[in-house]
């Protein structure tokens, strides 16, 4: 520690005064701290830790404080300290921050599963028109054709609905085995099945071949109901060819049963109008009770779709060719709500393909 001018002088004032006291120079430099204490101050057992110089540190006035240099970013200083106890210049720590090289940072070898895209996204794959589904079937009503005749020895199988079916659901009945449908789509020359639209696009989305027919109405002109069939039944590649349904009706407001040969006559008008309009020859359904009367020996160069659910088709039309079977009408399926018609192409699967590709338009 050095010796300021200040305690030079009081020392030297004393030597000139010839001062007698008893203590000396040395006895003031070597003096301790007094051992007389006050009774209301407890003197502590060990030396107290000198204090802190940091926090000993005069304030500093907000002039001087506002006027002071503001340090760079990144520089810490160390706050001012009385001119008697600055020894050196003032030590300046720098703060400076880690710099990270973007190169030098390790990146992972997979990304995000949410990042990642599928190198080839799977697409819904819809039903192959060409594909067929076995038959899965089953009949409220079974009835034992027998074993050669059975409608189980033929590899097509299919159905005809209309808006007694409600709302189907043709994914699920195309995997029940109906690998076609047949969807009425007019009856007379004013009606129209109003579920005929939704079941002709949902058949097609399904991939079952599809057709419509008619039912035809003896009380109105048979042009009429050509015109409104065409009116109402589009015009597609991949159709299956028209379908008039001529049979009684107890049902119908029309009692009227013509002469056979005004039948035969209004069935060709029909049937010319439609083929001339579509391109393909129209297929004709019919009942046993309605061909006895009326068709046997008739049209034998058009397809037939034949209605037998009691006996198989050589006994109830014998001698008539078919290309359609209609072997129940009491059919149950996962996909529709109540009973469905069902039905048989004659032939083979190479067969249907064949026929297909010969008269779908």
């Amino acid at each position: 520690m050095r010796f300021s001018a200040a305690s030079a002088i009081v020392l030297a004032s004393l030597a000139l005064a010839g001062c007698t006291s008893s203590m000396g120079l040395s006895d003031i430099m070597s003096s301790g701290p007094s051992k007389e204490t006050t009774a209301s101050v407890a003197r502590p057992a060990s030396p107290v830790p000198q204090a802190d110089i940091a926090a000993a540190a005069p304030s500093v006035p907000v002039q001087q404080a506002m006027s002071a240099p503001i340090p760079q970013a990144g520089i810490l200083v160390a706050p001012p300290m009385p001119a008697q106890m600055v020894t050196e210049e003032p030590v300046q720590v720098a703060m400076a921050a880690p710099r990270i090289e973007l190169d030098s940072v390790p990146t992972p070898d997979t990304k995000p599963i949410a990042l990642i895209a599928p190198s080839n996204p799977m697409k819904a794959t819809p039903f192959a028109p060409g594909q067929i589904y076995g038959r899965r079937f089953r009949d409220a009503k079974p009835i034992n054709f027998g074993k050669a005749a059975s409608p189980r020895n033929f590899a097509v199988h299919g159905v005809d609905v209309s808006r007694w079916q409600g709302e189907i659901d043709w994914p699920k009945l195309r995997t029940q085995g109906a690998n076609f449908a047949y969807i009425k789509a007019t009856d007379g020359g004013d009606h129209l099945d109003p579920m005929f639209r939704k079941n002709w696009r949902a058949a097609e989305a399904a991939g079952l071949r599809r057709g419509a027919y008619h039912f035809f109405y003896w009380c109105r002109t048979a042009g009429e109901q050509a015109d409104w069939f065409i009116r109402n039944v589009p015009k597609v590649a991949g159709a299956l060819p028209p379908v008039i349904d001529v049979e009684y009706n107890g049902e119908s407001s029309c009692k009227r049963r013509l002469s056979r040969a005004k039948t035969i006559e209004k069935m060709q008008v029909f049937m010319d109008k439609l083929e001339r309009h579509y391109g393909q020859r129209p297929i004709i359904y019919t009942a046993p009770d309605f061909y006895r009367d009326n068709l046997r020996g008739e049209f034998l160069d058009y397809p037939f779709w034949l209605r037998a659910v009691a006996e198989p088709p050589s006994k109830v039309y014998p001698g008539r060719k078919w290309v359609f079977w209609q072997y129940s009408g009491s059919g149950l399926s996962h996909g529709v709500d109540g009973k469905i018609d069902l039905n048989v192409f004659r032939g083979t699967e190479a067969q249907w393909h064949q026929w297909v590709a010969r008269s779908a338009g």
